[in-house]
């Protein structure tokens, strides 16, 4: 018999890195569209200030671990996944464990230190990788497919230091641009899985949502690039390499 798109996702494993304002859009698509199986894996627990972006919080959640909460939401939207909390956060010395058995990861994390340690093991482990940032207004998505593409490490080569670009507590974000960027991971989470290529697979997708422009910039890989170029120095997760930088990936404009 003929498989079908459904069946394709039906056997789909995603790993979902984080459970706020990119997660939740992320994992809810996610889980109505079928994916078989989804991992959650974040260590925050539910605030107020949380409610305005993350939207498989309720205000009765509070104080109770993201994951847990975003994983029973799903299994409400679809018995027939299976859906996973890992309610701690990711390091090097876990991320190997938590990622190597996915077709496809989604970064959804707001610091530094874990987007650079979710690209390198996903290059290292040939893993799928849709990343996204969001701040203020504007968001970004970039698609990697080790071997395929560049890397997240071609775009920003190092973590910046701590503190040099505000994150959402000190800048602020639009709550429905959580949910737009959101929903642009999981449309190319779920081409991955299909075996189609991503439509910023090599290319980074902005949305600036105050002046409503969007685009799509080629990115070149970078021969030089630690984790993917051609004599690459990168080749294990040292901890000491992942310092965590508070402060989500925006181009500096």
């Amino acid at each position: 018999m003929k498989k079908t798109p459904a069946d394709e996702l039906a056997r789909g494993r995603v790993v979902v890195i984080g459970a706020g304002g990119l997660g939740s859009p992320v994992a809810l698509s996610l889980a109505a569209a079928g994916v078989g199986f989804i991992r959650i894996v974040d260590d925050d627990v539910v605030e107020l200030a949380n409610l305005q972006r993350q939207t498989l919080f309720r205000e009765a959640d509070i104080g109770k671990k993201k994951a847990v909460v975003a994983a029973e939401r799903l299994r409400l939207v679809s018995g027939s996944i299976e859906v996973q909390a890992h309610a701690a956060r990711l390091d090097a010395g876990t991320a190997w464990d938590l990622l190597e058995d996915a077709d496809v990861v989604v970064d959804g994390s707001d610091n530094f230190a874990t987007r650079f340690l979710v690209n390198d093991t996903c290059v290292l482990a040939e893993i799928p990788l849709v990343t996204g940032g969001i701040r203020q207004w504007l968001g970004q998505v970039l698609t990697v497919w080790p071997g395929r593409s560049p890397c997240y490490r071609c775009l920003f080569e190092e973590i910046p230091p701590a503190g040099e670009i505000p994150g959402c507590a000190e800048a602020g974000v639009l709550g429905a641009l959580a949910g737009a960027v959101g929903a642009i991971q999981a449309s190319e989470a779920l081409r991955l899985l299909q075996g189609l290529e991503g439509r910023y697979q090599g290319r980074l997708f902005t949305l600036e949502a105050q002046s409503g422009l969007m685009r799509s910039v080629p990115i070149d890989e970078r021969p030089d690039c630690a984790v993917c170029g051609d004599r690459a120095t990168i080749r294990g997760l040292d901890p000491a390499r992942y310092v965590a930088a508070p402060c989500p990936d925006m181009v500096r404009r």
